[in-house]
């Protein structure tokens, strides 16, 4: 079985080197493959940035593009995994799996917002299998995946257009910083909100007992 699980990557990778050759189509497709069953890392990235220092002006477009293709190939693998159940988290640590289900139950869809951000070698799938092994809502999934995945293209678009040839360098070595940054300010609005309106209420409760 495992045999012929490599050989289907294998041969769905060369497919995907393939599909580069369709400009936007190839771009949705290769961002579907890579956000499903098929570990192609930063295939849909590298595109991204290739097709954008070629045809600057179409950067929103690209970007719209592969965050759909993105969304469209992380809701197969939720849907996959909310009818594989547990036997889809087989390949993944007991203590990976743990983890990553004690942050989707603390930060809800912040934790897979956040998690859409990063670039690998971070467990992405590990948080879409995990939401829809535990059928975390389908709804604030697709938003949390659309925000996280359109932010991190946009981004992309942006330096490709600033830096051309020369993105996918910049990106490489600087992403896992600029990704880690964006997570650290996400939480962190996050944390102060939720202490905001924790004071929020217990200023509202004071002001009821002193009314009473």
């Amino acid at each position: 079985m495992k045999l012929l699980l490599d050989k289907l990557t294998k041969n769905l990778s060369r497919l995907s080197d393939y599909l580069i050759a369709f400009g936007p189509f190839g771009l949705f497709a290769v961002a579907v493959l890579d956000s499903s069953f098929v570990p192609l890392p930063s295939s849909a990235d590298a595109l991204m940035l290739l097709l954008t220092a070629a045809h600057p002006r179409w950067m929103v477009f690209y970007a719209i593009v592969a965050t759909a293709g993105s969304t469209f190939g992380c809701w197969l693998l939720y849907c996959a995994s909310r009818r594989a159940g547990r036997r889809a988290l087989n390949r993944f640590s007991e203590s990976k799996q743990k983890r990553v289900k004690e942050l989707i139950d603390r930060y809800d869809v912040l934790s897979v917002l956040v998690a859409s951000l990063l670039p690998p070698p971070f467990p992405f799938k590990l948080f879409v299998i995990t939401a829809g092994v535990f059928r975390f809502s389908l709804t604030r999934f697709v938003v949390a995946i659309v925000v996280g995945r359109g932010f991190r293209f946009l981004l992309e678009g942006y330096f490709a257009v600033r830096y051309g040839a020369q993105a996918k360098v910049f990106l490489a070595k600087y992403y896992p910083w600029i990704g880690l940054g964006l997570a650290v300010l996400i939480i962190a609005g996050f944390l102060t909100r939720t202490l905001w309106k924790r004071r929020s209420n217990s200023g509202v409760e004071a002001s009821l007992e002193a009314g009473n």
